[in-house]
């Protein structure tokens, strides 16, 4: 039984309702120790009705874009391929951010770096992945519609926006797709995003819909439970004090995965998925897993509706969150990240 389609954005094409973030297959959380399994994943998504597939050049400086290349090659007319550019980083510090360019010539070769790691000709979404508020959005954007006009790119994309910068780039060319943090723990993108894009129709894409794992209750103490390379060991809201005190406001998700024989993870992405009925916008989230049975728990979720007593109970969550979401990472700021 394969998930619903909808429509990414006004004049988008048609996707699974959930997609699936492949950042972790090959970086940020930790080493890949089954990269068969990580492969067959792709696969068993596909078969699921998975058709969103998210990726940047960022992660592991291309590498994640070189791992699913064969995947995407064997399947390109079956799924909407999606990256990102404009973040900056270097191999000695592989979690910072360097830079931030959204100038034309980058924006340039960016795309033709992604193309040639994916082996592709074009790419369907093609996101700025951080806004450098020091370029103007018209001239980022217009570099971007240069790329549909030229057929390297389908449709645009932009990730952790405000609501008068997703304005202001759709009046250049029609933006199909925001991307933001967006989940029980991180509700951001509801102070004006989402009414910005339910007017423009622009779809939502809510990356770590599962709160990069710990809303899955997979771990607590980031630095006590995660590899020394993992991402989330940096993230305040995963350490120290806030992290236990964020555990303890998994207690309801708990209650309600036991009362209906789900997972604490099928709880949090069914809430995710139910946003659309709640806003009115297409929402596909990418939650990103390494395994065939992850996946399959996933894509279940959308089949999952809570109650209205259930969404009342999870509601409070996120105004008790402790912790940024990101730590410092020059030079952007924490809230926009």
């Amino acid at each position: 039984m394969t998930i619903p389609t909808v429509a990414l954005g006004t004049g988008g094409p048609q996707v699974g309702v959930q997609g699936l973030g492949c950042m972790g297959m090959s970086w940020a959380y930790g080493p890949t120790r089954d990269e068969e399994e990580a492969r067959a994943t792709l696969d068993r998504a596909l078969e699921l009705g998975v058709t969103l597939f998210d990726t940047a050049d960022v992660y592991g400086f291309g590498r994640n874009e070189e791992f699913i290349a064969p995947f995407v090659r064997a399947n390109r007319d079956r799924i909407t391929l999606a990256t990102k550019y404009s973040i900056v980083r270097t191999e000695d510090d592989p979690f910072g951010r360097q830079q931030i360019r959204n100038d034309p010539p980058y924006i340039r070769q960016a795309i033709e770096g992604s193309l040639r790691r994916l082996g592709v000709d074009h790419v369907d979404l093609y996101y700025m992945h951080r806004r450098n508020p020091d370029v103007p959005l018209e001239e980022s954007i217009g570099a971007m519609a240069g790329l549909v006009a030229e057929g390297k790119v389908k449709h645009l994309g932009l990730s952790e926006v405000t609501a008068d910068e997703l304005r202001a780039a759709h009046a250049v060319h029609p933006i199909a797709a925001v991307q933001s943090e967006w989940s029980l723990f991180s509700r951001d993108p509801e102070d004006g995003v989402v009414a910005a894009a339910r007017e423009l129709g622009v779809a939502l894409v809510p990356y770590s819909p599962l709160g990069r794992g710990f809303l899955t209750g997979s771990f607590v103490q980031a630095e006590q439970e995660l590899t020394e390379d993992d991402y989330r060991r940096r993230q305040p809201r995963f350490t120290g004090d806030n992290a236990a005190a964020n555990a303890a406001l998994l207690t309801p998700v708990r209650e309600i995965a036991t009362s209906r024989g789900v997972t604490l993870a099928q709880v949090a992405l069914a809430w995710v998925q139910q946003r659309a009925q709640v806003h009115g916008l297409p929402v596909i989230p990418i939650p990103g897993t390494r395994s065939r049975a992850r996946v399959e728990q996933n894509t279940d979720a959308t089949r999952l509706e809570l109650t209205a007593d259930e969404l009342a109970a999870l509601e409070p969550i996120a105004a008790k969150v402790t912790g940024a979401r990101y730590g410092n990472m020059a030079p952007t700021s924490e809230d926009r990240a």
